[in-house]
């Protein structure tokens, strides 16, 4: 789904970016509700980039990707954690572009998301190439999510992987092993 967002595009940087697990539902400019197997999810569009929130009979996460003023956690390259009965991965990168080339994949990317049923973009007024944009699946039993943040004045998209799934008890691994 594509969506222009009813905001004012800022000039805010890659670098302002935070990272968040576990906050509460902020107020969204756009939402879309995807359920894939045994698992709910909310990818929502925040003025200041992404959340999304997960809910599975094991519990619940909440991811939150945003330039969030006082924020002291910066957008780190990657983390691994325990999340209650699951195993959380976050990476992060940044891809730097040339003026020609942003626009071409930003263009990549918006259509990549808009056509998926389970992707949802948003591009602010005043620059088609300034963009969020989240798309979501399941995959070998667990669940995947990325995201682009576009800042065609900076030439610079920030892209993010995650997946959690459900974390094997050290029992069972044991088990297995024999």
């Amino acid at each position: 789904m594509l969506t222009t967002l009813n905001t004012a595009y800022t000039d805010t940087r890659a670098a302002d970016l935070a990272w968040a697990l576990g906050r509460e539902p902020l107020p969204a400019l756009a939402c879309l509700d995807v359920e894939l197997t045994d698992a709910k999810l909310q990818l929502r569009l925040l003025g200041a980039s992404h959340q999304v929130l997960l809910e599975e009979e094991r519990g619940s996460c909440s991811e939150t990707v945003a330039c969030i003023p006082g924020s002291s956690t910066p957008l780190p390259l990657g983390v691994a954690k325990r999340v209650g009965d699951w195993e959380y991965e976050f990476a992060a990168r940044v891809e730097v572009l040339t003026p020609g080339s942003f626009a071409g994949r930003a263009q990549e990317l918006l259509a990549l998301v808009s056509d998926h049923p389970h992707g949802l973009a948003g591009v602010f007024p005043g620059s088609p190439h300034a963009f969020t944009a989240l798309l979501a699946q399941r995959r070998d039993g667990q669940v995947h999510w990325r995201t682009w943040h576009a800042y065609p004045q900076d030439g610079q998209v920030v892209a993010t992987r995650t997946r959690v799934g459900v974390r094997v008890p050290a029992s069972q691994l044991r088990r297995s092993a024999v």
